[in-house]
């Protein structure tokens, strides 16, 4: 896949099949999309490409809001990539960019991306002002040489799937949902730095995680979690909080003790993926009643991973079970 953050640096020798947005967390819906966008342009030999900005335009259009992101732009872009595309263009966005016309933009991406089809949602839009709209879209194509198909939204439980959905469920702490929109475990990801050492003196070390304060981080609560260290990946119990038996208004933490876990990580990127949300972070008068509720976090953890692992190995014995099935179906026609 070629990333390039300034279409003029693109070198395409042919026409692309092209979507453009936001794309925050690279969840069920925008993966819907990209699949079927991909599909069509292997079919119709196309390069399959996408248009997505950093900042989110959310946080140059509406400061006063703070934009929180379900992905950094590096997971972003690995995501994508897994999906087949060709093309990743990361533009900056800014106000020069915000006010740049629907049409002036349109002419760009057609010059330097070879834009045959455009695909997007009804209600996309785009330019200053989002005068870019689908009509106005389709009428620029008539002109500019390109088609505009409109993908309906894929839907959960009777609402179409959203980045801003994803983030509410986040915030009340529902990753379960959130994983079922997002296609994965929610997750945050950090540098492992230096704390107090608490955890340890307890019995319970914690590797304590350096998150980016505009990262979309679920609620205060203790979770059920799987910690990812490179290739390894490790169950674990995350807490998320700013441990109020120890100190009152203390700095809001991302911790994770990882189970029959040793070693030295310090200065290592970890990931921290969210299962399931156990309870809500609480204070204790007394240290032994933490240590009894923490070893109960730890057990009901064990638990919950267990079957969480037995799932997946099952999902994975039936797909396997359906490739082979499969492919004697080849065999028996050839």
């Amino acid at each position: 896949m070629e990333v390039i953050d300034d279409l003029s640096q693109a070198n395409l020798n042919c026409d692309t099949v092209l979507t453009i947005g936001a794309f925050d967390g690279v969840h069920r819906g925008h993966q819907h999309l990209i699949r079927q966008l991909v599909r069509e342009a292997r079919q119709t030999q196309r390069l399959a490409g996408l248009i997505t900005f950093y900042p989110h335009p959310n946080a140059v259009l509406f400061p006063y809001n703070p934009t929180y992101y379900l992905t950094t732009p590096g997971e972003k872009a690995a995501l994508l990539e897994r999906m087949g595309l060709d093309v990743l263009a990361i533009l900056p966005f800014d106000r020069k960019m915000a006010q740049t016309p629907a049409r002036d933009f349109v002419e760009m991406i057609c010059r330097h991306l070879h834009m045959a089809e455009l695909w997007v949602g009804a209600d996309f839009a785009l330019g200053r002002n989002r005068e870019g709209d689908v009509a106005a879209l389709e009428a620029m194509g008539r002109e500019l040489g390109f088609t505009v198909r409109v993908i309906e939204p894929l839907t959960w439980r009777g609402e179409p799937i959203s980045s801003t959905r994803i983030r509410s469920l986040l915030l009340k702490g529902r990753v379960r949902e959130a994983a079922e929109l997002l296609g994965r475990y929610p997750s945050v990801s950090g540098e492992v730095v230096r704390g107090s050492l608490r955890g340890r003196c307890l019995g319970f070390p914690t590797a304590n995680l350096k998150v980016r304060p505009e990262r979309a981080i679920p609620a205060d609560g203790v979770y059920a979690a799987y910690a990812r260290l490179g290739e390894e990946r490790h169950q674990g119990v995350a807490n998320i909080g700013v441990r109020p038996s120890f100190e009152i208004g203390g700095e809001r933490l991302v911790e994770v003790h990882i189970l029959d876990f040793e070693r030295d990580i310090y200065g290592c990127d970890l990931v921290v993926e969210f299962v399931e949300r156990l309870r809500s972070e609480r204070r204790f008068e007394r240290v032994d009643e933490l240590v009894a509720q923490i070893k109960r976090d730890i057990a009901q953890a064990r638990r919950i991973l267990a079957e969480e692992e037995q799932v997946s190995r099952s999902s994975k014995s039936a797909d396997l079970a359906d490739e082979a099935e499969t492919f004697g179906s080849f065999e028996q026609i050839g």
